[in-house]
């Protein structure tokens, strides 16, 4: 009884944590850096981000990943580091309502610790939209984070 309510629990857990704000992501690249004898090499990913409310705006996010049997499984947490670079791949265009701070989405890190939110922020006296990801591990207190900026139409 009690395994199967901790299997029930664990899956609900994983379930919540899985939803929330997404972005439409497209791996475009992955380096080994670290040969394994079992299972996938330990590599640097590299994924593309669409912004889902501000057109012809895309992330691209390049994070370590743990390699193994552990990390083969999904079970494995990748290390915090990571860098961020957001592009304006043609006419942005912003909806009228657009918040000025917004989660735009996560990336999963490993199946049950930690993931990369995707924060955006609009800089209305330099009219630039402000992208920043952020580990959600604390380490020593702070969490990891990388920034990018994308300039918006001039007025």
């Amino acid at each position: 009884m009690r395994i199967a309510l901790l299997a029930g629990a664990l899956a609900l857990l994983s379930g919540v944590a899985l939803s929330g704000p997404a972005l439409a992501q497209t791996r475009i690249d992955s380096i080994n850096t670290n040969f394994r004898w079992l299972g996938p090499d330990d590599k640097i990913v590299v994924e593309r981000y669409d912004d889902p409310k501000v057109a012809n705006v895309s992330c691209y996010l390049s994070r370590a990943e743990t390699g193994g049997i552990k990390g083969g499984l999904g079970f494995a947490e990748s290390p915090s580091r990571f860098s961020i670079a957001c592009r304006a791949v043609g006419p942005v265009t912003m909806p009228p309502s657009l918040p000025e701070r917004e989660v735009i989405g996560f990336a999963s890190a490993s199946l049950f610790f930690k993931a990369f939110q995707i924060h955006r922020a609009l800089d209305k006296e330099k009219n630039v939209l402000v992208y920043t990801v952020v580990s959600t591990k604390l380490i020593n207190g702070s969490p990891f984070n990388s920034i990018s900026v994308v300039p918006l139409n001039a007025r």
